[in-house]
């Protein structure tokens, strides 16, 4: 899914998101599993709010992000926190073209679950070993399949602010653990309300799929851990799922 006028809207509507909780993860498995780790490449990026915390603790960041217009609002966000980071357009699954490989590899905010299907994981997987270096680690993290199933579908998010409203359906999916978000916002523009309609699709995997995977891909399991909390064992209500993999 590439995000398309929802990339200007995007921070609006997620800014009580916990970018910080994620930000403190990554620097938690960094500090555990290499904590020389100076290069990072956030996959995934959006509008940048976990790339810029990231250079912003003294990382050498580069985002890459599918959607042009995400690209587009991150480079401003950098400019305006004055950080330094590379942008660049590029599919998870098709990773290439850098100068050198990563320590660290990160996908943020639930990125990987825009992959509808096992290939495209896998395809990821792999292109994200490719850029590591030995021993480099990929960190991620997904929805789990009970926040696909049992609090997302059927619910209904909306919010009516000034300047901007929005209503927000979630439906099962065709698929197994798959779920598509109706979007449908309404903007203050020129004394007028502006309207934006998109549907996004996400779909998730077992534990066990994923782990799987990994090990296919050449990387050893070090820490599997849910809900921003790097000691907490993911239960069957846990929400969102984090991994961290080191590269064989």
């Amino acid at each position: 899914m590439i995000y398309q006028g929802f990339a200007y809207l995007y921070d609006q509507l997620m800014s009580d998101a916990p970018y910080d909780e994620w930000v403190d993860l990554i620097s938690a498995s960094i500090s555990n599993y290499l904590p020389h780790a100076k290069e990072i490449l956030d996959v995934g990026c959006g509008t940048g709010a976990v790339t810029i915390r990231l250079a912003a603790k003294q990382f050498d960041v580069t985002g890459v992000d599918l959607s042009e217009d995400m690209l587009t609002v991150a480079q401003a966000k950098c400019n305006e926190a004055n950080v330094q980071v590379r942008l660049l357009q590029q599919d998870m699954r098709e990773l290439a073209g850098f100068t050198q490989p990563f320590d660290v590899v990160t996908i943020c905010c639930d990125s990987l679950n825009y992959l509808e299907n096992e290939k495209d994981v896998k395809s990821t997987f792999h292109a994200v070993n490719q850029q590591l270096k030995p021993g480099g680690l990929f960190i991620f993290d997904v929805h789990s399949i009970f926040k696909i199933n049992e609090i997302f579908a059927g619910a209904t998010f909306a919010e009516q602010d000034e300047d901007i409203s929005y209503i927000w359906k979630s439906y099962n999916g065709d698929k197994p653990n798959t779920v598509e978000h109706d979007l449908t916002f309404f903007v203050l523009q020129n004394g007028y309300y502006e309207r934006y309609d998109e549907l996004h699709r996400q779909r998730t995997f077992s534990i066990t799929d994923y782990s799987n995977w990994l090990k296919e891909a050449s990387f050893d399991i070090l820490t599997i851990c849910a809900d921003f909390n790097i000691d907490n064992t993911p239960s069957e209500t846990s929400e969102r799922i984090f991994f961290v993999a080191r590269k064989k």
